[in-house]
């Protein structure tokens, strides 16, 4: 990669950034800037990290020339909106997952981007780390035959607090946008083409967000997929790819650093292993700086992050599942 130095804003103090400007000082580099709605919340962010610059106002992010890429990691109903304004101002933008509410919303951003000649990534984790690299190179390769099923797990359990993100429709709760983004991603990953054949049964939480749903997804090539979801009742982060020859288990997904291929005829294990899980907000911030660096984004996987959105806008238009203001 080039030696060009690029300047990191952050928008939000929450996990994600602690996380992001923790990962920069491993890669011996510091965070330039950060801003929040919450002022005080910047200031003991910055003192934390030592972050060269707080902003009085979010908006003054948004103007500051020095700043190369804004890493947008609020809640999922306001990336819309601080997405425009960066890219209105010429910021290239990492954005949390769900990278958008809806389709309309990222077509619209991916029109607005490539008018301007900027780089949009989503921090997807499914994206960057080395081990689906890794895996997607065996896969393409052929050695273990075609992919035929995906079977996907994801629960989380989390207490009836209808205040939280979780469940809260203002903060775009729900577990679609939480963690079937996850789900998704991996299915859209490992699958030669987009499913278009998508049937859906799902569960209401008290707010009306989506607590459960079970999914099952096929393509015009015959692969099909399964996913369950739920956010108040615990399953495992489970993933398995069914091909002719083999099948690959992959357990703590979002974040894996490991998978285990399985003979189909033998049952002799081989494990996989590439990266580390402790990095993934490192591989992330890198695979965007070297688009950002070289112009090549096909290391950013938007065009699967947009089919994914377009499966999980399908789906809540199915189920008539929108949040308040949003506009399909």
């Amino acid at each position: 990669m080039s030696e060009k130095h690029l300047n990191w804003a952050v928008l939000g103090t929450g996990v994600i950034a602690n996380q992001m400007a923790a990962a920069l000082e491993k890669m011996g580099r510091r965070l330039y800037a950060v801003g929040n709605r919450t002022h005080d919340k910047a200031v003991a962010f910055a003192e934390k990290y030592g972050v060269e610059k707080v902003y009085d106002t979010i908006d003054d992010m948004f103007l500051d020339e020095a700043v190369d890429i804004i890493y947008i990691t609020t809640p999922h109903n306001t990336h819309y909106e601080f997405m425009k304004k960066a890219l209105e101002h010429g910021k290239h933008i990492f954005v949390e997952k769900s990278i958008t509410l809806n389709s309309r919303e990222l077509n619209e951003m991916q029109a607005l981007a490539e008018s301007k000649g900027l780089i949009i990534g989503e921090a997807m984790t499914i994206w960057h780390m080395p081990i689906y690299k890794k895996l997607w190179e065996i896969v393409q390769s052929g050695q273990l035959g075609k992919v035929q099923m995906i079977t996907m797990n994801f629960g989380s359990f989390k207490e009836y607090n209808m205040e939280n993100r979780f469940f809260n429709m203002h903060l775009a709760g729900g577990a679609m946008l939480d963690i079937g983004v996850y789900a998704l991603s991996i299915v859209r990953s490992f699958m030669d083409e987009k499913p278009e054949d998508i049937v859906s049964q799902w569960q209401a939480s008290p707010t009306g967000s989506d607590e459960m749903a079970t999914i099952l997804l096929k393509n015009g090539l015959g692969q099909m997929a399964t996913v369950a979801l739920s956010m108040h009742s615990k399953q495992p982060k489970r993933a398995m790819i069914s091909c002719e020859k083999a099948y690959i288990e992959i357990m703590e997904y979002p974040r894996a650093d490991k998978a285990v291929i399985v003979d189909a005829e033998t049952g002799v294990r081989t494990e996989i292993e590439a990266g580390s899980t402790a990095e993934a907000l490192g591989y992330e911030l890198q695979d965007m700086e070297q688009a950002v660096v070289t112009g090549d984004v096909s290391g950013l996987k938007l065009s699967y992050s947009a089919d994914v959105m377009e499966i999980m806008t399908r789906l809540r238009k199915a189920w008539n599942m929108k949040y308040p203001g949003e506009q399909w």
